[in-house]
């Protein structure tokens, strides 16, 4: 029997389960506010855990293809303090690739492929069916009928209320993000600075991280403790307001680290938000949820990569199940709850020591994970 299946979101972890639904010779209806994929831009890089990015994409036949795409090179993690002073310089070793790093549009456009996407589909609302399946109402004032419908529309889903009452809630750590291009040929210094992956300088209750994306373009992330409204008296339009804030913000640091943000383009800001560490719910037939729409959490490595994988691991288990739709989902939310309430701990515990008023806790929270 094939099951009318829809999947609300074109992320990491709606592409994964739609993908390896696909690969089984399933159909799923992508449904995606976005009118096109280039229509925001995609975000910046990803690096896929072995035994769970990469094993989602195993699933899907696309191991290949994305170790092709990847850059084992963006695992080189250098920290330094807030003088510059280098404290670690770690660097991985030839075919090392238990982390490698992908840009996010890369990887959309590669689990992509086939997949024969719904643009400009916004979702409003989801309504439970009375005994199973569930109703998708669109921003168009249309409404379909699914068997399933499965949520992976992020930290602000439009899914989750059709299971859970629960909406994220602030960190009380802000992130701002600025990027640089080109970097080699412009800002030599800083790209020797930055080195083949990412570097981070901590100070009391902030941070300072760059990372290399492909082609030259550089991420970066100025993230310290501060009231959400701690913008109200600048304009976040204004590059050149919200830049000086910054520098008053990391005043005293060392120049070049400082250089981050004096060469940075335009800022964005991305306040944290998080959903309860064990975020659960009675389940509901006909909706379940993926990724951060199931459980947001800081980003610390773990969220794209547990998306991933819970988006094959669902797929398979519809694919390839004889049992009951409704049975299958449930089993996987019992396997989801328990692996994201693991990390979600550990991700919480990790953006704690990461900006905390004792900058050491960032370097022994370094040394604890990386190997030797």
């Amino acid at each position: 029997m094939r099951h009318r299946i829809a999947v609300v979101g074109s992320g990491p972890a709606g592409l994964t389960f739609a993908r390896v639904l696909h690969r089984h010779g399933h159909p799923v209806a992508v449904l995606e506010r976005d009118p096109a994929p280039d229509a925001r831009p995609p975000g910046g890089t990803l690096d896929l855990h072995e035994g769970l990015g990469q094993r989602a994409l195993d699933k899907a036949g696309l191991l290949t293809e994305f170790q092709a795409l990847s850059r084992p090179e963006g695992q080189a993690m250098r920290i330094l303090d807030a003088d510059g002073t280098v404290l670690r310089d770690w660097r991985p070793r030839p075919n090392d690739r238990a982390n490698p790093e992908i840009d996010r549009g890369q990887l959309r456009d590669l689990l992509l492929g086939p997949l024969d996407v719904q643009w400009g589909r916004g979702v409003t609302q989801v309504v439970p069916g009375t005994r199973d399946g569930a109703v998708v109402h669109f921003a168009d004032g249309r409404q379909e009928a699914f068997d399933l419908v499965v949520g992976a529309d992020g930290a602000w889903s439009r899914v989750r209320p059709a299971v859970s009452p629960v909406t994220p809630h602030y960190t009380g750590v802000t992130f701002v993000e600025t990027s640089l291009d080109d970097v080699d040929t412009r800002h030599p210094g800083l790209a020797r600075l930055i080195g083949d992956g990412s570097v981070a300088a901590y100070g009391v209750n902030r941070a300072l991280v760059a990372q290399r994306n492909s082609g030259g373009h550089v991420k970066v992330y100025a993230q310290f403790r501060a009231p959400l409204d701690w913008h109200t008296h600048l304009d976040l339009a204004d590059a050149e307001a919200v830049r000086a804030s910054l520098l008053a913000v990391f005043d005293g640091w060392a120049a070049p680290v400082l250089d981050l943000l004096r060469h940075g383009t335009a800022f964005v800001h991305r306040p944290l938000y998080v959903l309860p560490v064990s975020h659960t719910w009675t389940h509901v037939p006909g909706v379940t949820l993926l990724g951060d729409a199931a459980h947001l959490m800081p980003p610390l490595g773990a969220g794209a990569n547990l998306a991933m994988l819970e988006g094959a691991e669902l797929a398979e288990s519809i694919a390839t199940g004889r049992g009951d739709l409704d049975e299958a989902v449930r089993a996987f939310e019992e396997q989801m709850w328990a692996r994201a309430g693991r990390w979600a701990e550990l991700t919480a515990a990790g953006l704690e020591r990461l900006v905390s008023p004792d900058p050491a806790e960032a370097l022994a929270l370094f040394d604890q994970v990386q190997p030797s």
